[in-house]
Parts: structure tokens; C-alpha cells; sequence
């Protein structure tokens, strides 16, 4: 009888659920890491559970998709072929040489609480962290009151909390839309929404939208809502500058031409805003993945992705990666690579991968891919940005590193990529590591070039043997961390 395969599944999102349920399906022993409290990532993100009590499905899509992998998920749990580790994190991780892996785990909370388990060893890997948005810096983004898109939503799903009463969004990308239509249920007002695109990419894909129709059915509820509380969608407009002393007070916005470039006698100022969301994509969290050292390449929006196969293995053996960390496509195309991946990770060695055994799931990743791409070239990251940016305009928040620092140094000191950036700047050196300043870090650094000089920047602020700000006394304890 062949031994259990014992699968760690780093996530438990819409990609993180789906490879649990089916690396349970296929009898594998499954443990769940996971930074929140309770499952659902950040796209299906709801408040506190309480005992007999049903989840509140409010504001979300594809709730029904949730609860049938959150009832593979409890299954497993009083089953005992699910260990779920909440609130923890893997701030480490190696591949041992008979090709079992080892992570080291932390505490996700406050300092000092320890993980419920030190050490883990497992025969398979999967990677399903998500990403995490995209900033690029606005003079005055440094406020009090100025948010990332994810975190007023979060808000809202988490903890029913609004980020302010008026609220402009703005960015690039249809997250924005559900972002808008979450304050306008949760009773707050969307004063704009500033997207950047002109939306005439999408003319050059017509296919890719009618091959998955559920996109469409979305957008046009969200288009409803835009209509029902009038909230203003503006195409090809940007914020320029963001005001206040102490907090967010009012933000100046302006049209742009086909360049990118601001359109002069189009500033416009909107009053009395408490609260602005930016959004310009996402970033993959792919720190767990690079230090194994898999292929990666930089996908069409510019973010650094994992090279996987057909069933979601990386070049890394036993390692497979799921969801955003393969290229962002939304929740759809995370469940179905989660569900592949979960298969593939449960197989014993030398037993093949059968295309049968998923092919309603490749075939959906195939859909959602093409769909992925052509909204990636239709919502791409504005030019505009880095010639409106003022030479005291923070990059680095966690340093206050500025603008004309970045500059100085890449034209004085020839510091052309984002490492160099960090040692002669300290930008990206601070508590997130670069994930808030990295990509506008690394535009900066390379002028500007999308191409092999930003791959190799970008790719660069993910290396680093620990993965999350850890406490010293951990790393002191390796030697002695037991291993389940």
C-alpha cells in the first residue's frame, strides 16, 4: 500500500480551497496555512464567524463556489485529514535532498505570539499566496486617509467598517468597480471613479470576453449600481495631486490624451473627500517561490509570475503554484488552477497526470487566461505617472524615501535597478520590503523600461532567504524547531 502523500497548501483563498478539497478528494493528507483567521482570502473575505450562525454572503460573487469548498474544507477538518493553521505564516522555506520540503512558520499576529507549530515537512508544496495591490506614488498619497483599493474593500467584507463617507477611486482595472459598488452598499458615496485606460484595448480582443460570459453578467451589475448611485465613471483620468494637512481633504483629477499625457484646462477639483482608494493591478506575492529558485517571467501587466505546466507544477520538483502567484486572472481561474493543482500535488511518484481527470478545469484556465490577457493590455499601468510625481514626493513610505532621491541616485550613482536603489537610497528597505514601493521603485531605477532591464529589477526585489519580517529569536531557534 502505497504511503499518503502529505501536501502543504499556502493559502486559503479561492486558489488555496480549491487544491485542499481536491488534494482531499484524492487522499492525500493536507495541512492549510493560512495568514487570516479564517478562510476565504482577501476575494471572499467576510466578518468574524460565529458559532450557528450562517456567513454573511453580502457584497460577494460566486458565494455559492465558497461554500462548497468550505464544506470539502470542514469535512476534512473533523475528518483529520485537514490541519488548518490559521493566523500563521511560512517565513522560510528549503527543499531537503530525498525532495521533501521544509518550512519554517510564524506567528501572522502580534509580536511575540508563537505558530501553533514551528516546523513542517511535507512531500508536496503548493504556493497559492494571491497578490496584493500595486501602488504607484501620487504627490500627496502619503496621507492619512489614502488606502490601497483592497483595503477599503477588505474593510467593508472583514469588519463592515467604512474607509470615509466620500470616497474617490482610482487606478486602472475592473477592480475598481466592485470596490465602488461595496461603499455604495455599505452606504458611503463614490465621488469618481478615475480610470485611467480609455477602455479602447478591449476593442482589440472581442473574443476574449464572450468565452467566459459570467465577466459580462459582472460587469453589468456593477454597471447598475454605477447607474443606481450615481457614480461617476471617469475613462482616461487620473489624479494628479491628493490635498490635506493632517488627513485626506480634497483630490485634483485630470483627463489625459491617447499619450498619457495630462490634458491642459481639464484639472478638475473634488471637495470634502475623506478617503482615496488606488488600485493600478496587482503584485504577485511570489517571495515563497523565488527562493526556491523556479522559473519566472514577467506576464503582460508587468508583474513577476511563476512558470507552472499544464497541472500547475513549477520547475521546482514536488513545488506547484495556484491562483494570482501564476499571473493575475481573478477568482474563477484561481479555483480551477487550485483544483488541478490540488490533483497533481496527491499523486504518488511515477504515477502520470491524467488531462481527463481535470479537463473541464483546463479548459476554464484556457478561457480565463485569453480573458486575463486582454484586460491586462486594456487596464495597463498609466505612463503618465512618473513625470507628474514632484521631486518630495514619497516613494518608499516605510523609509520616506522620495522621488528625487530615486532620481538623483539613478542619474548620479548609476543605480539602475531596484537592489542598487535600495542600498544607496534605503528605498524598499523598511517593513513591507518593498512590496508598496517596489514596482514604482524599479520603473524609476530602469527610466521607465518595461522590458529585460525592469524584468531583471523587479525580479530582484523578490529575492531574499526569509520571506516576512520575523523575530530574531526564532531564526536563533532553528537548530532546535521540531518538524511534524
Amino acid at each position: 500500500m502505497s504511503p499518503i502523500i502529505h501536501v502543504a497548501v499556502i493559502g486559503a483563498g479561492p486558489a488555496g480551497l480549491a487544491a485542499v478539497a481536491n488534494a482531499l478528494a484524492h487522499g492525500a493528507q493536507v495541512t492549510c496555512i493560512d495568514a487570516n483567521d479564517q478562510p476565504g482570502g482577501q476575494y471572499w473575505r467576510h466578518r468574524l464567524e460565529q458559532p450557528g450562525a450562517p456567513t454573511d454572503s453580502t457584497g460577494h460573487h460566486d458565494w455559492s463556489t465558497y461554500l462548497l469548498l468550505r464544506a470539502a474544507f470542514d469535512q476534512g477538518l473533523a475528518e483529520g485529514t485537514l490541519t488548518h493553521l490559521p493566523n500563521t505564516q511560512v517565513w522560510m522555506a528549503q527543499q531537503q535532498e530525498d525532495g521533501r520540503i521544509t518550512l519554517q512558520l510564524t506567528s501572522a499576529t502580534a509580536a511575540g505570539a508563537q505558530a501553533q507549530v514551528a516546523a513542517l515537512s511535507v512531500d508536496r508544496l503548493v504556493v497559492a499566496t494571491g497578490a496584493y495591490d500595486r501602488q504607484i506614488p501620487i504627490p500627496g498619497w502619503d496621507l492619512p486617509g489614502v488606502m490601497t483599493a483592497g483595503a477599503v474593500q477588505a474593510l467593508i467584507k472583514g469588519q463592515g467598517v467604512l474607509a470615509g463617507q466620500k470616497v474617490v477611486l482610482a487606478g486602472t482595472g475592473p477592480f475598481l468597480l466592485p470596490v465602488a459598488s461595496n461603499v455604495a452598499h455599505a452606504g458611503g458615496t463614490v465621488a469618481a471613479i478615475c480610470e485611467s485606460a480609455d477602455l479602447s484595448g478591449w476593442l482589440k480582443h472581442p473574443t476574449a470576453p464572450l468565452a467566459v460570459p459570467a465577466k459580462g453578467i459582472e460587469g453589468a451589475e456593477y454597471a447598475w449600481d454605477l447607474l443606481r448611485h450615481r457614480i461617476p465613471y471617469k475613462r482616461r483620468t487620473v489624479i494628479t495631486k491628493i490635498h490635506g494637512t493632517d488627513t485626506v481633504e480634497a483630490v485634483s483629477i485630470a483627463r489625459t490624451d491617447k499619450t498619457g499625457k495630462i490634458i491642459a484646462g481639464s484639472e478638475e477639483r473634488i471637495e470634502n473627500v475623506d478617503c482615496v482608494g488606488l488600485g493600478f493591478g496587482f503584485t504577485t506575492q511570489l517571495e515563497l517561490l523565488t527562493a526556491f529558485g523556479v522559473a519566472t517571467h514577467v506576464d503582460v501587466d508587468g508583474s513577476l509570475v511563476a512558470d507552472v505546466d499544464e497541472f500547475q507544477l513549477t520547475s521546482g520538483a514536488n513545488i506547484l503554484a495556484a491562483g494570482e502567484v501564476t499571473g493575475i486572472g481573478g477568482a474563477a481561474l484561481a479555483v480551477a488552477e487550485g483544483t488541478v493543482a490540488g490533483y497533481r500535488a496527491a499523486l504518488h511518484a511515477g504515477q502520470a497526470p491524467q488531462r481527463s481527470e481535470v479537463a473541464k478545469e483546463l479548459k476554464t484556465i484556457s478561457r480565463h487566461r485569453a480573458f486575463a490577457r486582454a484586460m491586462h493590455q486594456a487596464h495597463p499601468v498609466p505612463d503618465y505617472w512618473g513625470e507628474n510625481l514632484e521631486a518630495d514626493t514619497v516613494v518608499c513610505r516605510c523609509e520616506e524615501v522620495t522621488a528625487g532621491e530615486i532620481i538623483q541616485a539613478r542619474d548620479e550613482l548609476k543605480a539602475v535597478d531596484a537592489r542598487s536603489i535600495k542600498s544607496t537610497t534605503r528605498a524598499g528597505m523598511g517593513w513591507c520590503q518593498g512590496r508598496v514601493c517596489g514596482y514604482a521603485a524599479s520603473c524609476l531605477a530602469t527610466g521607465g523600461d518595461k522590458h529585460e532591464r525592469f524584468a531583471h529589477s523587479v525580479a530582484n526585489t523578490y529575492k531574499r532567504p526569509v520571506s516576512i519580517p520575523v523575530p530574531l529569536g526564532e531564526i536563533a531557534d532553528l537548530e532546535d524547531s521540531p518538524k511534524e
